[in-house]
């Protein structure tokens, strides 16, 4: 009797252990979303590989799940109608996980048709993953259950951008320029609320939209600069928009401080080598110069790909799903999902919180300045001899800004 309840009890914890690694050994498959191909291919591309990176980095016993992520890339040439596509091709193709970031455009319109499809599909729900498309409404009025942002939105970048801007007594007069779609009219928006709430005596002597990804010629809006008499230029510019401005700047010697939130990203960083010294911040969830074990991801990655590595929010990403499946002791996206929400990992900057009530992660921030290379901060971006430089690291409440998503969660 004492050797079958002894056998019974042996089982019972047996089947406990395979049902805690249940996971284990599976295949994660995640859709890569955004532009391969066009003016911003560069940046995609980039991001693509960083994708893949710490997907290979972090697979296996790299992560708590013990599972293996894979990561495909999708073109979506910048369109949220070919975003659109691109989805049903994933999901055509059995991807239940989808990742992306650049353009909120296309992110508002994946999330739409991702809810459309679970709703209509039970048992074949897809999780959306957003990584840089920073729009507040993803996680506000448009909010959704199956959509989680891993960068920091808009508004949040600005409250802490403002924040450190108030305390710059140069700063005086400000040039807004910006890309014409939600994410640069939200920029402007944002840094007018902001700034005259913590420096109304700051002015806004100029203020552009610009057709996102067409213009090629920025010299007239740096003569218009010029002109205004401004002291800084306050851009939320990514990609091709970004590196232009900058090589216009450049051209015509307008030597401003300007206040980027990605001046880091492909391309941008030689275009500001090209032109000096320049007086350039940038207000970001991570930087150049981390230590420990991103920092060995960083140069790792340079020396698999003579790139850079500053998407962060992958390594956050596949750590939070790790950390998720393991919790749900499963791959369905249904469990997984439900793990995610209030869910905390421990980052490369401090702990990181996925929000519940809007999906929008809780994370420190960072202001950080163009300068050379020095013993402290020795990486070169984009090998240029220069680095961005953290000046100031801000707690993840400093950023956080409130939410008025009404979630609707399944069942």
């Amino acid at each position: 009797m004492k050797f079958a309840f002894k056998t019974i009890a042996a089982c019972v914890l047996l089947t406990g252990a395979t049902g805690l690694f249940a996971q284990s050994g599976q295949t994660v498959k995640i859709a890569f979303i955004d532009p391969l191909s066009g003016p911003f291919a560069n940046v995609g591309q980039n991001q693509l590989k960083s994708w893949q990176f710490v997907s290979e980095k972090l697979s296996g016993v790299k992560n708590p799940a013990g599972v293996k992520f894979e990561v495909v890339g999708f073109d979506n040439k910048g369109s949220p109608q070919e975003s659109l596509n691109s989805l049903k091709a994933a999901i055509d193709q059995g991807f239940r996980y989808v990742t992306q970031g650049n353009g909120s455009g296309a992110a508002l319109a994946i999330s739409g048709a991702i809810a459309k499809h679970n709703e209509r599909n039970p048992g074949k729900e897809v999780v959306f993953l957003n990584y840089a498309a920073v729009d507040p409404a993803l996680t506000n009025e448009k909010c959704d259950y199956w959509h989680f942002r891993l960068d920091a939105d808009t508004s949040m970048k600005m409250e802490a951008l403002t924040a450190f801007m108030k305390d710059q007594p140069k700063v005086k007069n400000v040039y807004l320029l910006n890309q014409n779609y939600s994410h640069g009219q939200q920029v402007a928006k944002f840094f007018k609320e902001g700034i005259a709430r913590k420096r109304p005596d700051v002015k806004i002597v100029g203020e552009d939209l610009h057709p996102i990804g067409q213009v090629k010629d920025f010299s007239p809006y740096v003569a218009k600069i010029k002109q205004s008499g401004a002291d800084t230029i306050v851009t939320g510019n990514w990609g091709a928009d970004l590196t232009l401005l900058v090589k216009a700047l450049n051209d015509a010697g307008l030597k401003l401080p300007m206040y980027t939130y990605y001046a880091q990203v492909t391309g941008t960083p030689k275009a500001l080598a090209a032109g000096g010294d320049s007086e350039v911040y940038v207000i970001a969830y991570g930087h150049a110069n981390h230590t420990g074990e991103i920092g060995a991801f960083v140069a790792d990655y340079k020396k698999k790909f003579n790139d850079d590595y500053y998407t962060f929010a992958t390594y956050n990403g596949i750590n939070l799903m790790g950390a998720a499946i393991a919790k749900a002791k499963s791959t369905d996206p249904v469990k997984v999902a439900a793990a995610l929400e209030g869910l905390s990992v421990k980052s490369f900057a401090g702990e990181v919180q996925m929000r519940k009530s809007d999906h929008q992660l809780q994370q420190s921030m960072f202001v950080t300045k163009w300068q050379k290379v020095d013993a402290k901060n020795p990486y070169s971006v984009e090998n240029t001899g220069y680095t961005f430089v953290p000046v100031k690291q801000m707690d993840a409440y400093v950023a956080s800004t409130p939410t008025s998503c009404q979630m609707k969660r399944p069942g």
